[in-house]
């Protein structure tokens, strides 16, 4: 302690705080962040683009060959909206919608996907979906709310393409469709159309899918489609006819109807069913068949090729028609195809003349003669019987709708009405009918309207 009595220390300690007050604070030392550490709020963006680049980068890999499809009509295609599909399942989409330089159609352009490259090959096959109001019934009501699309069908051939043809309705039948197609030769089309059903037995089981004239104009060709199984049920020996609208027929038995179906009526359609022997071997696709204009007449001429005949008539025919019956004690053995007029200038009276054709071979073909079985063609059992006596009657079928037919029967006691010249006269003319030999069955004849036969 000093001498004035204050504390040595104690003047220490005040001179140090009084020093560390006065001087000045020195500042505070900076840190340096490091660079590496990025701040929070650029992460978003960062992988914004991460995810863009992977989306461009997968874009580009999945990206398939681009191709052209020509339309009619653009309606209701949009560029970058409308989809193209294959089984309902998109393969590509369109990107451009545009007009050809002549302005003649438009021009679609489509980005297929990687794995739709198949659908480049020539013949794959591109059309418009759009809903459909048909008498067969409405499709594709789905475009209404999400519109029109593409569908699509791959090809098989080897050579691609990028400019396709397209087609404004859809295909019938898909080539991945199982089944045989046949070519029906007919004299006209009658009430068929593109999709007309095909029946066997009343079901259902294939359709038509085309149809044109024959090159020669005088008959039309329709193709149709048979579904798997049952186109092993078409053999060589199958028959095919009309069945299109109701056939109504009033013969000897009364009226009948007959139709297939409530829509064979509407659409049209054809039915095939082999005769009692069997379908015959297996028919190979695109065989050609006749296509008859209706049940009888298809499984009618089953026996054999049919025969022409002449009946000349002196009697009024009122009542028949062509199609009327030619039967023989009750057996149809065919049918009269037309109906003419001549002048006898010798007899100087008018001759009714008849063409008809029947099938021989619903006769048989065994005969008794001089106590033997012996067996004949059914075209030399035909002569026999005209030999013996057989003519031809003009008859009633239907005593209310007075319609006739034309009966052959025997009258072995018969003579010619008129002595035949150069020609044999084979029946005599019983009620008015006469068979003659200068058309007979088993011959063609000439078949001028007015029907003169002269050698």
């Amino acid at each position: 302690m000093n001498g004035d009595g204050t504390n040595e220390a104690g003047k220490t300690g005040a001179a140090e705080e009084i020093r560390r007050f006065t001087e000045p604070t020195p500042a505070p030392a900076k840190a340096r962040q490091k660079d590496w550490v990025p701040s929070l709020i650029w992460l978003i963006p960062i992988l914004a683009a991460i995810v863009g680049i992977s989306l461009a980068v997968n874009t580009v890999i999945q990206r398939g060959p681009e191709i052209t499809i020509m339309f009619r009509s653009g309606g209701g295609l949009e560029a970058g909206k409308t989809k193209v599909k294959y089984k309902e399942v998109e393969i590509g989409i369109v990107q451009s919608v545009t007009l050809s330089e002549d302005r003649s159609y438009v021009l679609v352009g489509v980005q297929l996907k990687k794995e739709a490259k198949s659908f480049t090959a020539a013949d794959s096959r591109f059309w418009l979906v759009r809903p459909r109001f048909a008498l067969s019934g409405v499709s594709e009501l789905s475009t209404l709310v999400f519109g029109p699309y593409i569908g699509a069908e791959a090809g098989i051939a080897s050579e691609k393409k990028t400019t396709f043809p397209g087609l404004e309705s859809p295909p019938i039948v898909t080539r991945d469709a199982s089944g045989k197609q046949y070519v029906l030769h007919a004299a006209d089309l009658g009430s068929l159309d593109i999709g007309s059903p095909v029946y066997y037995r009343r079901m259902k089981v294939g359709q038509v899918v085309a149809y044109r004239v024959d090159e020669d104009g005088k008959g039309i060709a329709v193709r149709i489609f048979i579904n798997t199984p049952y186109d092993n049920l078409v053999g060589l020996n199958t028959r095919f006819w009309h069945a299109s609208g109701i056939d109504m027929q009033i013969g000897p038995a009364g009226a009948s109807l007959k139709t297939e179906s409530l829509a064979s009526i509407v659409l049209g359609g054809l039915s095939f069913q082999s005769p009692p022997e069997g379908p015959g071997p297996a028919a190979e696709e695109n065989t050609a068949f006749t296509l008859a204009r209706d049940q009888a007449e298809a499984l009618g001429g089953n026996e054999a090729e049919p025969r022409t005949i002449l009946v000349n008539f002196k009697q009024s025919v009122r009542g028949l028609a062509p199609g009327a019956e030619i039967s023989f004690r009750g057996l149809v053995l065919g049918k009269v195809k037309s109906i003419g007029i001549e002048y006898d200038r010798q007899q100087q009276e008018f001759v009714l003349p008849v063409l008809g054709e029947v099938y021989p071979a619903r006769l048989g073909g065994t005969a008794a003669e001089e106590g033997k079985q012996l067996t004949y063609t059914p075209q030399q059992l035909l002569q026999l019987m005209v030999d013996r006596g057989l003519v031809a009657q003009l008859r009633t079928a239907n005593f209310l709708t007075g319609q006739a037919y034309v009966a052959l029967d025997f009258f072995p006691k018969a003579l010619p009405s008129r002595p035949a010249k150069k020609e044999a006269v084979l029946g005599m003319d019983v009620g008015g009918a006469v068979l003659c030999s200068c058309c007979p069955l088993f011959r063609a004849v000439r078949t001028k309207f007015r029907h003169r036969f002269r050698k």
